[in-house]
């Protein structure tokens, strides 16, 4: 990695953001330095199950030329983030880290899939996990088993570990977890990261394959806690879709 991209990854997400709306750095500066990352780092870290490289960079494309003639898509305009393999995206396999599910496409993508692009976001892919989050190592025996990657012999907990591992390495700028007891923040204090594992029924569980129907929940995993509050607000509030989510407006 050269100099240039060492140096876009090392961005917050917050940071990213305002420089892409600033003209700074484009989207698609954004989107090849986390790729050429991910292809750098990933054959060690086992972070990805999947990888959008061509829809990424067809994605950030299009929301360079909106931020060339001045459109602002949203606070996470052209900022590419990774979602654990739990969450649905349409016309893309969602495995939950099994081989059961290794050939399921989903046809509608999850709620917080639809709100990170509704916010400007490009997914750059989905991360790995232990098998159904039923675990906090991150062995996956289908998938790989995930590294810390401050310390490959190290583990970066679960069941986000591909999550944790994804944003400590400077792959991407965010990563959506989801946790049940502890799932987002164990991952997180172990690489390093911050962590918000939302209350029950802040952000809609549509779309999501979850450990406790009743308790999980999905939330930001990012490098600062100015990233953690801009992702959230992206994903939180509620959903005609998720009867159980809060009618409460998000504060900023």
């Amino acid at each position: 990695m050269g100099d240039t991209e060492r140096t876009i990854t090392s961005l917050s997400l917050a940071e990213a953001a305002r420089r892409v709306k600033s003209g700074e750095v484009s989207p698609v500066e954004l989107v090849d330095a986390s790729l050429a990352r991910i292809d750098a780092v990933n054959p060690r870290l086992s972070a990805y199950i999947s990888v959008f490289a061509d829809e990424a960079r067809k994605v950030a494309q299009a929301a360079e030329i909106m931020a060339s003639a001045g459109h602002d898509l949203g606070p996470l305009h052209g900022v590419p983030i990774a979602l654990k393999d739990n969450v649905a995206v349409r016309g893309t396999r969602t495995t939950a880290g099994s081989k059961v599910l290794a050939d399921w496409v989903p046809a509608r993508d999850a709620t917080v899939t639809a709100r990170l692009r509704q916010a400007g976001a490009i997914l750059v892919g989905k991360t790995n996990l232990h098998e159904f989050a039923w675990g906090g190592t991150s062995d996956n025996p289908h998938y790989g088993t995930v590294r810390n990657p401050w310390n490959v012999e190290r583990f970066p907990a679960g069941s986000s570990g591909g999550s944790g591992a994804a944003v400590a390495a400077r792959t991407c700028f965010g990563a959506i977890g989801t946790d049940t007891g502890g799932s987002i923040r164990l991952p997180s204090a172990i690489n390093g990261l911050a962590g918000i594992r939302p209350t029950y029924g802040r952000v809609s569980n549509h779309g999501i394959i979850p450990l406790a129907w009743s308790m999980d929940t999905a939330g930001p995993m990012t490098r600062t806690v100015e990233d953690c509050a801009l992702m959230f607000g992206a994903i939180a509030g509620h959903d005609p879709k998720d009867p159980t989510t809060a009618r409460h407006p998000v504060a900023d």
